[in-house]
């Protein structure tokens, strides 16, 4: 379907970029090393304790830990917890300001501890007994690389220490490597290389009925757990597939979409050791040729 580049603009240019920005991490102390970590636990125990109108995406925008205004952009949290492993259990054992990790107070940050977790300070610490899920960190490796980033918030390494919790304690501990090679699989440890390899085999398919039916639009392609494509829909809500398509061009735009990449087997991509699925936003245009583009971001 071709859509009017005034509706396109309208659509993009929207108010997120504010809470768009990268965001900075909490860290975690394990085996003597101080590392970052992106697993939001204490923001659990906020929300458990109060409820937060100014929240985003599940969780909060607030001012910074100490009471001031006008917390930074990449750390919209206003503050950054300092975990630490103690024998079997999970402790917090500081909280301070946003990007003070080099130079802060501890005395300023007992006050934190203090004011938020009030009684349930023990030996100037807290045990996590809030907590139960999985945290992950960056493995000590060479060859340890970034594999994947919300572009706000949570990175997926190659290498990842898993821990899993159940209630502040802890069951297990794990090195994980979060990719496996299939054979004759399709590398995808570079996302942006998927795009192509999708517009590939879109591209090169024997499309039928182009006099018909106008499939030029944006597709979420689903690539599942597995490695194989799965669930294939237009990047519109129901309401606006319902108003611009007739049912039997969307299931036909759809059909054709899922022919031409259903043989295709990737690598599989884990997350804290457990394989994922992943969404690829691919868009086409076709022209009155039958020639096809590529207008994928």
């Amino acid at each position: 379907m071709k859509i009017n580049i005034i509706s396109i603009l309208a659509f993009l240019i929207l108010p997120h970029g504010l809470f768009a920005s990268p965001q900075v991490p909490d860290y975690i102390i394990f085996k003597n090393d101080t590392i970052p970590t992106y697993n939001l636990i204490v923001e659990q125990f906020l929300q458990q304790k109060e409820k937060d109108n100014g929240q985003l995406f599940g969780l909060s925008f607030r001012n910074s830990v100490d009471g001031s205004l006008g917390t930074s952009f990449n750390c919209w949290r206003g503050y950054q917890a300092i975990y630490k492993f103690e024998n079997d259990s999970l402790f917090v054992i500081d909280i301070i300001n946003c990007h003070s990790i080099k130079n802060f107070n501890k005395q300023t940050s007992k006050k934190f501890l203090t004011e938020i977790f009030g009684e349930k300070i023990k030996n100037n610490k807290v045990f996590v007994d809030w907590y139960t899920g999985i945290i992950s960190f960056p493995s000590k490796n060479d060859k340890n690389t970034m594999l994947r980033w919300d572009g706000v918030f949570e990175r997926i390494f190659l290498y990842e220490t898993v821990i899993k919790i159940e209630n502040g304690k802890v069951i297990k501990i794990s090195d994980e490597e979060n990719y496996t090679d299939i054979e004759n699989g399709i590398e995808r440890l570079e996302r942006d290389s998927i795009k192509n390899i999708l517009f590939d085999r879109v591209k090169n398919y024997s499309w039928k009925k182009l006099d018909k039916f106008d499939c030029s639009d944006k597709y979420i392609i689903t690539i599942n757990e597995d490695g194989k494509v799965g669930d294939i829909r237009m990047a519109w809500s129901d309401e606006e597939i319902k108003e611009f398509f007739t049912k039997r061009e969307y299931n036909h735009c759809i059909k054709s979409m899922k022919n031409a990449l259903s043989t295709l087997q990737f690598d599989i991509i884990k997350r804290k050791g457990i394989p994922i699925r992943e969404d690829i936003i691919i868009e086409i245009w076709i022209e009155e040729n039958g020639n096809i583009e590529n207008w994928s971001d």
